[in-house]
């Protein structure tokens, strides 16, 4: 059975950093729903109505356009372990880019990871819980290193020249806010 809450409370918030998977859901107005799924050491509590994530180089960018267009987002995590539940949070998100005046604060809260491109921010209306009884167990969940190793074989240069040819538009064409301004100056290390 599904319960409502205004905000996270402190086992919520305590769940939440237990996950080492979540998804993102977004939507335009008009076009493709789109469901991610994230993962590695991108997540964070701000406080019990706001939350972000380190959003990481990708082959797409759609989620920043869709924030642009309506600033609706989901954000679910379910257990994989032994204990059921599925959150899932409901709000109004936003594209905190290299040039707002949050990046450096909210880039702070988060390791160094290379080709960090964005940090997406929910502003949490409501927060969902239910049983989780169908998701299946997992014991071991390991991260990819992939992506750190092609952001680093492709360096400042070549991920600011991957920003420009494949996130600047979404897959139905929307703008996501990423321009010749909004540049890697550095490629942060794992080390």
């Amino acid at each position: 059975m599904s319960k409502f809450y205004s905000e996270l409370s402190d086992e919520l918030i305590k769940f939440i950093e237990q996950q080492k998977i979540f998804f993102t859901a977004s939507a335009p107005p008009d076009g493709r729903i789109n469901l991610s799924p994230k993962g590695m050491d991108t997540f964070r509590c701000l406080s019990r109505t706001h939350v972000a994530y380190l959003d990481l180089t990708g082959s797409g960018n759609e989620t920043a356009a869709h924030l642009r267009e309506n600033s609706r987002m989901t954000i679910m995590m379910c257990s994989f372990g032994e204990d059921p539940l599925i959150l899932r949070l409901y709000g109004q998100g936003e594209v905190i880019s290299p040039l707002h005046n949050l990046w450096n604060d909210l880039l702070a809260e988060f390791p160094a990871i290379p080709g960090s491109r964005q940090i997406m921010m929910l502003s949490i209306e409501s927060v969902q819980t239910s049983c989780g009884y169908a998701v299946p167990t997992c014991t071991e969940i390991t991260e990819r290193p992939q992506l750190q190793q092609w952001a680093a074989r492709k360096g400042v240069d070549g991920v600011n020249k991957y920003w420009q040819q494949k996130n600047r538009r979404s897959i139905d064409g929307l703008d996501t806010g990423i321009t010749p301004q909004i540049r890697l100056t550095k490629l942060a290390t794992t080390e």
